[in-house]
């Protein structure tokens, strides 16, 4: 099966571009779609007020604040 010239460059053009076309700049998720992508149902934590405060004393005991972003000094009196 020998297609002409013409049309293999046409078919490399085809493909050229929908190649192309996956590379684009705008963002799949649009900013103010986010908001659904931050659902509390997918939450590791039942509680979050719970899970912060378990997360700030696991921190202060193990005086490792700072690795995980968490602020403060290791005292716990913040």
């Amino acid at each position: 099966m020998n297609l002409p010239q013409s049309k293999t460059r046409l078919f490399l053009f085809c493909m050229l571009l929908l190649a192309g076309t996956g590379c684009s700049i705008e963002p799949w998720v649009q900013p103010y779609e986010r908001a659904h992508l931050a659902d509390p149902i997918m939450s590791f934590e039942r509680d979050p007020v719970a899970g912060a405060y378990r997360h700030h004393v696991h921190q202060t005991r193990e005086a490792a604040r700072g690795a995980e972003g968490g602020g403060g000094g290791g005292c716990g009196c913040n």
